[in-house]
């Protein structure tokens, strides 16, 4: 399925931050010499995901910086758009707004409010910072979520609309959406720039856009998160990624809701996705990574030495994806996939 522009360029993802911010920040400078397109932060409750990205603009001139992803809840709809018209002021407008409704066991554990319905919620809050980083004038919205200016329960009355106080260089940052079911996946192509899924399978992509029309978004990205493992040893190769997998499997969410443990069932692997987040939940982390299936892994990933992972790439080279989101790179890695996908 070619859907978004048809080049892939690799980028480079950073989590929670570890103490040697010197080397962070030489593997971003790296990735910008080497012809990556971005670099990507994310936040779940530690290291938010604004703040590193300030730190990283001005260390860098041309790499694109991203948050994959700003979680809804954690800002109103005016913070982030405050946030993302100051991020690309300070990069020279090279910033992408990644959000995401998150799960519902962060939302109301660490943010302190309902869960609500993401698809609703989502598609009210882009409204509304697009509305803000436009600029058009004062800015009034009364929704299902956000009531601005606020008029319910213990309100003054004595606020009338405003608007944000500076020119954003752009009117429209690219808004990408963190989306893995069918019906947010619709969403991301009926209102963002893009799409960022924390799993994709190359060969399963109409299962994933759930038989959208092709041809109706050719300015359209999608970048996943996609797991690198480079060795001569394929197995130890693959045994570094398990890990992640079953993290993401197991415990990213509620013990009754977790959308990518649904994703990876939906994309065959139904048994597998079950057994491995039981084990994670039954305190046996080690076992629900060695229950990760091969083949899960070989189409979701790239592992093994550097011609296995040429020829793992020309799917992926060949799919909807423009953006590569490598987790798990060291130097070498880098210089590698710069290689193989510029």
């Amino acid at each position: 399925m070619q859907l978004g522009i048809n080049v892939m360029r690799p980028s480079i993802r950073f989590g929670l931050w570890g103490p040697d911010l010197a080397e962070t920040a030489e593997m971003v400078r790296r990735a910008e010499s080497l012809g990556y397109e971005s670099a990507w932060t994310a936040e779940a409750s530690g290291t938010d995901a604004v703040t590193p990205l300030g730190w990283i603009a001005a260390q860098t001139t041309t790499i694109k910086l991203g948050t994959s992803i700003m979680q809804i809840a954690g800002r109103s709809p005016g913070t982030t758009a405050m946030t993302a018209a100051t991020l690309d002021v300070l990069s020279g407008s090279r910033f992408i707004l990644g959000l995401g409704v998150s799960g519902a066991a962060v939302v109301e554990a660490w943010h302190s409010q309902a869960y609500g319905k993401p698809l609703a919620k989502t598609a009210e809050y882009v409204e509304v910072v697009r509305k803000i980083l436009r600029r058009e004038g004062p800015v009034e919205h009364h929704g299902e979520y956000y009531d601005i200016p606020y008029q319910g329960p213990g309100s003054t009355g004595l606020a009338d609309p405003i608007q944000l106080m500076f020119r954003p260089p752009r009117r429209r940052i690219p808004i990408y959406l963190a989306a893995m079911g069918e019906r947010n996946v619709q969403l991301a192509l009926n209102i963002a720039e893009g799409v960022i899924p924390a799993f994709y399978s190359p060969f399963k992509e109409d299962v994933f856009f759930g038989g959208t029309p092709a041809a109706e978004r050719k300015d359209f990205h999608v970048a996943p998160f996609v797991y690198i493992a480079v060795g001569d040893d394929l197995d130890a190769c693959r045994d570094r990624v398990r890990p992640g997998f079953a993290f993401w499997l197991g415990v990213m969410g509620s013990r009754k809701v977790n959308y990518y443990n649904e994703f990876v069932q939906r994309m065959g692997y139904e048994q597998a996705a079950k057994n491995v987040a039981q084990l994670y939940l039954e305190g046996r982390p080690g076992e629900a990574a060695r229950n990760v299936p091969d083949a899960l892994i070989d189409e979701m990933s790239l592992c093994g030495p550097p011609a296995r992972i040429k020829d793992l790439l020309d799917p992926w080279k060949e799919s909807a994806v423009t953006t590569m989101i490598c987790s798990g790179m060291d130097a070498p890695t880098m210089e590698l996939m710069a290689e193989l996908v510029n």
